[in-house]
């Protein structure tokens, strides 16, 4: 069912204009078996912990606001440790919790791309 100028949206549409948060950033924390390179050799589970509590601290946290999500692998192993922040679709990779605070007050406060911590577009796998 769709709607018409006229019309107002059904509960099954989305409102753009409204989203239920304003951003989602997900942190890979993939772990292989393998060998082969991983975020979670990176200790990207601790990252993602640190970031939460920023959130939560500066009380972004909750509907209107930033959602911090675990991923499993993002296929952009080998930039490692990755994240991604949505609805942007911005990839940044990162060293230490400093890293973590710069895109969290940079990006998921005021909106703001931390070019120096940017991932290039050709990192896959």
């Amino acid at each position: 069912m769709s709607s018409t100028p006229d019309s107002k949206p059904t509960a099954t549409q989305a409102d753009a204009s409204n989203p239920y948060y304003k951003r989602h950033i997900f942190f890979c924390v993939n772990e292989r078996s393998n060998g082969e390179a991983c975020c979670a050799q990176h200790d990207a589970m601790a990252a993602f912990d640190h970031c939460k509590g920023q959130i939560k601290a500066a009380g972004l946290a909750g509907p209107g606001g930033t959602r911090v999500n675990r991923a499993g692998c993002l296929d952009r192993c080998a930039g490692g440790p990755v994240v991604v922040v949505y609805p942007e679709g911005v990839w940044y990779t990162y060293l230490d919790h400093a890293d973590v605070d710069e895109i969290v007050v940079s990006h998921l406060m005021e909106g703001q791309v931390v070019e120096r911590l940017l991932l290039a577009p050709d990192i896959g796998r």
